[in-house]
């Protein structure tokens, strides 16, 4: 029997062909004909899918079987690889676009019975002459991406030990039926991409292996019966992706858009920052007695919406309006419009004071006109009237106009110290932070010093230190905080 040998398979680096020859030949011995099924091994020349299978009679040469395109293979170049064996295809063992395994069975051959050479045809019982049936139609066009094999050199001893190895029944058991090594990429992948269990799945293939159309199959019975399936990784990724919240572009309303342009022009004005701080334990023993007695409030009530809460607010304003009789300058405006080249102050001959009061639509700065002519009382009223007026959103163009003096009750929402900015044309600001319990050194007339407890508040001023010095900003905190430290004088001093 001839034999086509296989030449310098691990050289080659392009595209292969396996062609497997067949012989009708008379055995030359009077004993019956030894016909075994032998697997053709593929040689490590790297894994790759199969392209195409070859069609062949019984009574006629073989001159190939299959092309291969491997991983090492040049693209365009095509090779013939001749089978070692005479005889006719029995079974293949990949299917399309399935990667054929390096040292693994390619496929199945009927060959004739010329075992002498080889000691382990030598052992395997003879069986009863070529099939009657003829050989199978071996055909079809395979394509499919190329694939790396993992480690071709590494593979070659492994290839070359495993090309004697004959599949014999009893090796057959020996193997395991759903072993993840028989699995082709393609069958893993799917799999994989399914989430399906390999063990849930029966194959039909040889040996029990798994094939696509077992997989495919599966899946099938499962939509049937109605059983979901675990979506892809993909899907899962996508869902995950749904979730990441995108950039969103927010138009300013009418509200920031006017603090955005005064805010700017408020960057041409050099801030002097000042702060200290003030006790308003009497100011708060008097407004917690004029909290907790509703007739007291119904009495000092002086029409209008009635007080129910007394904060610190009115008062601050009222020593502010005393304070600024002797720094007048505190409550003015600085006009550059008129004459650029000549800049001056309008000293404000009423202390109308913007309270900056934090509303759902942003921060709006109503005008308490006329400080000056108010009392505390009267003060707290009118305060209310524009907090409920801003809340709801109804305050008037005429409410806004006017203001001499800014006032931010930062501390109704928390924090101390601030830095304030200043509106133009005004040349200054207060902030008021909240109250803290704070202990403070104090000595008695005997000369003995004490820890006590003070409620204090700090606060911080912000003055245009082009028309404002530091020596006039800090003189009338110190009225101011004399008067509010001392409450029962603001009281004094009512006109």
């Amino acid at each position: 029997m001839n034999r086509v040998l296989v030449r310098d398979l691990l050289r080659r680096t392009h595209q292969f062909s396996v062609a497997a020859h067949y012989s009708n030949r008379q055995a030359f011995h009077s004993s019956p004909s030894w016909c075994v099924v032998r697997p053709y091994l593929l040689a490590d020349i790297g894994e790759g899918r199969i392209t195409t299978i070859f069609q062949a009679a019984s009574n006629s040469r073989i001159t190939k079987t299959q092309e291969s395109q491997s991983a090492k293979s040049s693209v365009g170049r095509g090779e013939q690889i001749t089978s070692r064996f005479d005889g006719v295809v029995k079974a293949l063992h990949y299917e399309q676009d399935e990667v054929a395994i390096v040292g693994k069975p390619l496929l199945d051959m009927d060959i004739a019975d010329e075992t002498t050479g080889d000691p382990v045809l030598a052992n395997v019982p003879a069986e009863q002459g070529p099939s009657e049936s003829g050989p199978e139609s071996v055909k079809g066009i395979f394509g499919g991406q190329i694939e790396q094999s993992p480690s071709p050199l590494e593979r070659h001893s492994e290839t070359q030990a495993s090309s004697s190895i004959v599949s014999t029944p009893q090796m057959k058991e020996n193997l395991p039926a759903k072993s993840s090594a028989l699995l082709t990429p393609a069958v893993r992948h799917l799999l994989k991409q399914a989430g399906i269990d390999v063990n849930d799945v029966q194959g039909t293939g040889k040996d029990g292996r798994i094939t696509k159309d077992d997989v495919q199959r599966y899946i099938q019975t499962k939509s049937n019966t109605g059983e979901s399936q675990p979506p892809p990784a993909a899907h899962s990724n996508d869902a995950l992706t749904q979730h990441v919240k995108e950039d969103q572009v927010m138009p300013l309303n009418p509200t920031e858009k006017h603090m955005f342009k005064v805010m700017t022009h408020s960057l041409t004005i050099p801030h002097f920052l000042y702060t200290h701080s003030v006790d308003v334990t009497s100011i708060n023993l008097l407004r917690r007695k004029f909290n907790t007695s509703p007739s007291l409030s119904a009495t000092l009530s002086t029409g209008g919406t009635p007080v129910s809460k007394l904060t610190i607010l009115p008062f601050i304003m009222k020593a502010l309006s005393q304070a600024f009789s002797q720094f007048p300058k505190l409550n003015a405006h600085l006009d550059i419009a008129s004459h650029p080249a000549h800049p001056q102050l309008i000293l404000k001959s009423s202390c109308n004071f913007g309270i900056a009061i934090d509303t759902p639509q942003g921060l709006l700065v109503p005008v308490v006109k006329d400080v000056q002519k108010h009392s505390i009382i009267s003060l707290a009223t009118e305060i209310k009237r524009l907090s409920d007026l801003a809340q709801a959103g109804r305050l008037a163009p005429e409410d806004f106009k006017g203001a001499t003096f800014t006032i931010s009750n930062i501390g109704s929402i928390g924090g101390s110290a601030v830095s304030p900015v200043i509106v133009a044309p005004m040349v200054g600001i207060l902030g008021v932070g909240r109250a803290q319990d704070v202990p403070v050194f104090t000595t008695d007339k005997h000369g003995g010093e004490h820890i006590v407890k003070q409620e204090q508040v700090v606060l911080s001023w912000s003055a245009d230190h082009r028309v404002l010095d530091g020596a006039t900003v800090a003189k009338a905190a110190e009225v101011v905080g004399t008067l509010i430290q001392n409450a029962e004088s603001l009281g004094l001093a009512l006109r």
